[in-house]
């Protein structure tokens, strides 16, 4: 079946800036996906991932959306002045949240005839798992599930020992650490899917560290979710991700 595709571009009030994203098939799950450290809406496509999720987007099961990042103006950018960075990205955030998320349950639902999802699946590997994280822990009202693979999910890659209240604010380690055990987003987290995977072969040391990291906040703080560590053969890449991705999408859906 041939695949449903469309570009576009919207101007974002938060960001100054036109922002552009993809949609993959006609009707189906509501997906986002977050790129890699510095990646485009378009690589999804342009890397092959499309490939391990086309079954179910041209079946239906799936409507996939590909944000567009601004990772060299915030996280990437260890040469500028870290509360600009941070308050950058914060733009970006809302720009997500404010924006794009409401356009994603629209067009969604018209194309599922009327019926509204409960909330949004977050996929994303690399700094794409940290962002797609982050989102899930700090709006479990928008998004109802979390796959992420290969990630660091504190601030101190992008920011190293600085903090401020907007750095903490993205740094799911260290505000999770912090959340009362009493607080209402625990038990939505519990009443969705939380996915996380790592490698123990090249390029993953830090990343498996830092997945053992949250791994134990939520289990200290009583949050369930599914953490699994891959052999010492398998890498910081791509095709590590397909093979993963392939695994944990029959859980998914």
């Amino acid at each position: 079946m041939l695949m449903n595709i469309e570009y576009h571009k919207r101007y974002s009030h938060n960001l100054n800036r036109d922002m552009e994203f993809k949609v993959y098939g006609h009707s189906g799950r509501p997906c986002l996906y977050f790129p890699c450290q510095d990646g485009r809406f378009y690589d999804f496509e342009n890397f092959r991932m499309i490939d391990i999720w086309a079954a179910p987007i041209s079946q239906g099961r799936v409507q996939m959306f590909t944000v567009d990042t601004i990772d060299g103006e915030t996280w990437s950018n260890r040469d500028g002045n870290p509360h600009d960075r941070i308050v950058r990205h914060e733009q970006w955030y809302h720009y997500v949240v404010d924006e794009l998320v409401p356009e994603i349950f629209d067009m969604n639902t018209r194309a599922n005839n009327g019926y509204r999802a409960r909330g949004i699946l977050n996929f994303g590997c690399s700094m794409g798992a940290m962002h797609g994280a982050n989102f899930f822990f700090r709006r479990p009202d928008l998004f109802d599930a979390n796959l992420s693979l290969s990630g660091l999910y504190s601030s101190r890659d992008g920011f190293g020992n600085y903090m401020e209240p907007l750095i903490y604010d993205n740094s799911p380690i260290d505000y999770l650490k912090n959340m009362p055990a009493e607080h209402p987003y625990i038990q939505m987290y519990n009443d969705r899917k939380l996915i996380f995977c790592v490698g123990q072969g090249a390029w993953e040391d830090e990343l498996a560290a830092s997945t053992r990291e949250l791994e134990a906040v939520l289990r200290q703080k009583g949050i369930n979710a599914w953490f699994d560590y891959w052999g010492h053969d398998v890498a910081h890449d791509w095709n590590w991700w397909f093979k993963q991705v392939e695994y944990f999408l029959p859980h998914l859906l």
